[in-house]
């Protein structure tokens, strides 16, 4: 019985130590890394020069705000798949606020 309770009690800490965390469970900047840096490394973006994450591009795109920001990150645009699903309301929120941070920073490398 006693073996049994201390199998039963490691199998629970790996699966709560490995298993994902939700996106909500992470920050802005965490759920950046995981979802958007691939393609918008530093604020940059390796598909579309133009369609960067810095604040002169986001103005010229009229997506100078957080609201614009989660609403793209939501819905998607152009070769862009829209990311509500995976990062779920608070999530979006999260990785907007600290998108809008970084571009008004000059996504400061650090």
């Amino acid at each position: 019985m006693f073996t049994l309770l201390r199998v039963l009690c490691a199998a629970l800490l790996w699966l709560g130590v490995l298993w994902p965390q939700p996106a909500w469970a992470s920050d802005g900047a965490q759920l950046f890394e995981m979802h958007c840096a691939g393609c918008h490394v530093n604020g940059a973006n390796i598909i579309r020069r133009g369609k960067t994450l810095k604040l002169a591009a986001l103005e010229r795109q009229g997506l100078a705000s957080e609201e614009a920001i989660a609403a793209i990150a939501a819905q998607g645009q152009g070769q862009m798949s829209g990311y509500a699903d995976v990062l779920g309301e608070d999530g979006l929120q999260q990785v907007a606020e600290w998108v809008w941070q970084q571009s008004q920073a000059g996504w400061p490398k650090g």
